[in-house]
């Protein structure tokens, strides 16, 4: 597997990057496509499919590809890869359920593969404004193809707009979905990890009611009131302007502990429902959670990612033909400048092209092993081919 990695703000300039790409005979078969709603997708896939190129793309909130972060541009990872060595799985939601397209996708992959891996994209939120199960996702898939095999993956954005989000390939796009490319595990090696670098602060708190993904009660106090009031916004929860997520979510997520002694993962209230006075959250806490509320990483946060990259490659004796890399769109705001050092940090570890960008949520293993639906996490993955 060969790749390169190539940015443009417009059409035009990939176009004119694709070209210098391909000037030394390289002939790619895929790209994987993370590009801002503002661009032109259509024009976009046209493009790559027009030189025999398969497309496999999100949109983001903000991408980046090695030594260059930007918002409202477009990257492309091209790969020089046998098509007998993936397969890019598609499942529109439409009226099936979040459940059935995950089992969907896990089933048709194993059609392709004795031993597949993915890289997974879904979308984050519809043009309705309906949030997309990811825990569901990777409930079901990890279920369907099995514990032992592995993938990462990421939410498309829209820029933070929170208008609609997309998923394409060169014949689909969708708002409300999952795509897949599927690998053949036994030819293609996939090395990665989920970190995010939150801490956890004071004691342990418990959900005492929930419904779906509206938590009411925690310690059997009004959730709303005391979150506002443990970030000193209390005059706040009568204001129907206040953005909580933006705000305070991807800032100050809540810590749960996915089983006893497991790996910590992250939860963002996304709004307040003034009607239910209840948090909505990105994903369902059941009643008896424990959890914690949370501080911000510290400045560590780069040294620990890196460190954790570099045991895993040294452990593993692993190298990479490419890597991506899918990083919460609340990590920018909180961490500034860091993330641009961790995202060329794991570039130059791997020493390979690099492409990612900000999601809404992330798919990946945690630091112990297990499979996550991840908020506010530094997802990467490098691929080499055995």
């Amino acid at each position: 597997m060969k790749a390169k990695s190539i940015t443009g703000k417009s059409t035009e300039e990939i176009k004119s990057a694709l070209e210098k790409s391909m000037a030394d005979g390289s002939k790619p078969t895929l790209a994987i496509v993370f590009i801002s709603i503002k661009q032109d997708r259509k024009a976009i896939v046209e493009l790559l499919s027009k030189n025999g190129i398969d497309v496999f793309g999100a949109t983001s909130c903000g991408e980046f590809i090695n030594g260059h972060q930007s918002e409202g541009e477009i990257v492309i990872l091209l790969l020089d890869i046998s098509r007998d060595l993936y397969a890019i799985v598609y499942e529109e939601t439409g009226s099936k359920s979040v459940t059935e397209s995950s089992i969907d996708v896990g089933k048709t992959a194993l059609q392709k593969f004795k031993n597949p891996s993915l890289i997974v994209c879904s979308t984050g939120m519809s043009s309705k404004g309906e949030y997309f199960d990811g825990e569901a996702l990777v409930k079901n898939i990890e279920k369907t193809i099995g514990p032992e095999r592995i993938f990462f993956g990421g939410m498309a954005g829209d820029d933070m707009t929170f208008t609609g989000t997309y998923i394409f390939t060169h014949n689909n796009e969708t708002d409300i979905g999952i795509m897949a490319l599927a690998l053949d595990a036994d030819k293609i090696q996939l090395s990665g990890m989920a970190v995010t670098g939150w801490k956890p602060m004071g004691i342990s708190r418990t959900v005492t009611k929930s419904i779906g993904t509206r938590l009411y009660t925690i310690d059997e106090k009004p959730a709303v009131e005391m979150y506002l009031k443990y970030l000193g916004k209390e005059e706040k929860k009568t204001d129907k302007d206040f953005n909580v997520f933006e705000e305070l979510g991807y800032t100050y997520p809540f810590i749960t502990e996915r089983e006893p002694g497991g790996e910590m993962v992250l939860r963002s209230p996304l709004k307040i429902d003034h009607k239910e006075n209840a948090l909505v959250l990105e994903t369902e806490m059941k009643e008896g959670t424990k959890f914690w509320f949370s501080m911000p990483p510290d400045f560590d946060i780069v040294d620990e990612i890196l460190n954790e990259a570099t045991d895993l490659k040294n452990t593993e004796e692993a190298e990479a033909d490419a890597l991506l890399i899918f990083s919460c769109a609340g990590r920018p705001p909180v961490l500034g400048p860091l993330v641009t050092a961790e995202n060329n940090g794991l570039a130059e570890i791997w020493k390979t092209p690099m492409a990612g960008f900000f999601t809404y949520g992330e798919y990946g293993r945690a630091k112990k092993g297990k499979q996550e639906f991840h908020s506010g996490a530094c997802c990467w993955v490098a691929l080499k081919e055995k």
